[in-house]
């Protein structure tokens, strides 16, 4: 027997997020440096049938516990990591990264002559094309692991939840886990882990353990297909594991969590938008940590880990889950897709950005939208035939008013919204009060600029701010005979 959360479950997990910025989480574990580089392929090399890179941007950020930190930080909650540098320039990269997290601390072993993992990934457009490795997974010396035992005892009492982060990389050895397991359930600290390997028994004796249902396959050698078969993995790992519940993740299927006693759970997965699950599992347990952390039910904090990972499953590359759109994505399920296209500029600009992180295009249009009729439904819909993404700038009841006169608009700005958020080519609302949209469009920087044609491009406002930047102005077609004015001339008798 298990049940399905539906949305009116988790009506009030709004106010859970806002919670999570209080708490402490100790991560230890495989710490990294994620390398991006992308560019374009436009032909084959001479040399060899594999194709050129052209490289135009190259981006650098934490891995593995690094990017587990990174997301407790992103939330606004502090902590540290535990782990090993090389001491090599990429140790000193990774701890410039630790830094820069203002709330992490960063209790490391530096080992001479041991290489600091980094992945490369190369990527043309949205895709990745290969990835590079530079690692050494052999044992760590005694020294080191005693360093880091060490740094665990003296630290763990201010922390409310420990995250192992075990990529495979030496770090979390048996003598580690068993010392830290040990001291976190002396302490009262609740241990979520993160799996590698086909023997979960390392793990004995933690809170919750997070697979992958790959993962959870090969440790298990059963099927993991059916809500049924995934309980029964779950269990079967809870029972010759040691370990309190299983939280599974599984993909567009979402998460199953399975406790040792009680009723397991389905959480629906959150996106329906995938990019890049580099990085996603980090997320899960950063979010399910924090909200340990902060007194939450597992179930709860799984249903943020849920809300967390589907945000940045939508995003391209190692990413991380920010408090305003964890919040934007409750919003969006318990009010409708439509009104929870409408935000302010900056939270816009938030969305903007994790679109062009996804290799999206975004496009741009305005205007005050008053008793929507087919000429501007074929606008809109021409305008997102351009793009991949479309913002509409709309125009407040005060901006209308000193555009069209003291008896406009016919229905009131959130009405307006409303409607507009109803129609499947827009994807975003932003209300305005000034005359023009010179200041949204400055903020958002869209690839593509829409008016209708009884525009020039030399009259489109903004147009000049987008093509300075390499963007476009499009001028779409108008649909003849429908116009707001003209309806409310003709209802007038004039």
């Amino acid at each position: 027997m298990s049940k399905n959360i539906k949305d009116t479950d988790t009506s009030n997990i709004s106010s859970l997020v806002e919670q999570l910025k209080n708490a402490r989480v100790l991560t230890i574990g495989d710490i990294m440096l994620d390398r991006y580089i992308k560019g374009t392929v436009d032909r084959i090399s001479p040399e060899a049938p594999i194709p050129i890179l052209h490289i135009t941007n190259e981006k650098i950020m934490l891995g593995g516990s690094g990017n587990v930190a990174a997301n407790i930080s992103a939330l606004g909650a502090s902590g540290a990591i535990v782990s090993v540098l090389g001491d090599d320039g990429a140790g000193v990269e990774v701890a410039r990264l630790v830094r820069n997290l203002a709330t992490i601390d960063f209790l490391s072993a530096t080992i001479p002559g041991r290489p600091t993992t980094i992945k490369s990934r190369f990527v043309a457009g949205t895709q990745q094309m290969m990835r590079a490795d530079i690692e050494d997974t052999s044992p760590l010396d005694k020294s080191s692991e005693n360093e880091i035992i060490s740094h665990v005892k003296n630290n763990i009492k201010k922390f409310g939840a420990i995250v192992l982060s075990d990529y495979g990389k030496g770090v979390l050895s048996e003598s580690v886990l068993g010392h830290v397991i040990k001291m976190a359930a002396k302490a009262g600290v609740p241990v979520i882990a993160d799996p590698k390997g086909r023997d979960f028994s390392r793990y004995r004796g933690v809170d919750i353990i997070t697979p992958n249902k790959k993962e959870l396959a090969e440790a298990t050698g059963m099927a993991v297909d059916s809500d049924d078969e995934i309980i029964k993995a779950a269990r079967s790992i809870i029972k010759s594991a040691g370990v309190g519940s299983v939280l599974a993740t599984r993909s567009e299927k979402g998460m199953t969590l399975v406790p040792a006693k009680g009723t397991p759970v389905h959480l629906k997965a959150e996106s329906l938008d995938v990019y890049d699950v580099s990085g996603a599992g980090d997320t899960v347990v950063a979010v399910l940590a924090l909200g340990l952390a902060t007194g939450n039910t597992p179930e709860q904090a799984a249903k943020l880990a849920n809300i967390a990972a589907g945000i940045v499953v939508g995003k391209s590359g190692t990413a991380t889950a920010s408090s305003s759109e964890m919040s934007h994505t409750i919003h969006q399920r318990e009010l409708g897709a439509a009104e929870a296209k409408v935000m302010g500029m900056q939270e816009m600009q938030l969305r903007i950005s994790a679109w062009r992180d996804a290799g999206l295009t975004v496009g741009f249009t305005n205007g005050c939208f008053d008793l929507l009729h087919p000429g501007h439904i074929s606008l809109l819909s021409e305008a997102r035939a351009q793009c991949d993404r479309l913002v509409v700038g709309l125009n407040s009841d005060s901006s209308v008013k000193k555009l069209k006169g003291k008896n406009r608009p016919i229905q009131g700005e959130t009405s307006r919204a409303q409607v507009l958020g109803a129609m499947s080519a827009v994807d975003g609302i932003v209300i305005f009060s000034e005359e023009t949209p010179i200041k949204l469009i400055k903020a958002f920087q869209p690839n593509i600029l829409v008016k209708g044609a009884d525009y020039t491009k030399d009259t489109v406002v903004g147009g000049d701010i987008v093509e300075s930047y390499g963007g476009k102005i499009y001028l779409a077609k108008i649909k003849q005979g429908h116009s707001t004015t003209g309806t409310v001339n003709k209802l007038n008798g004039k």
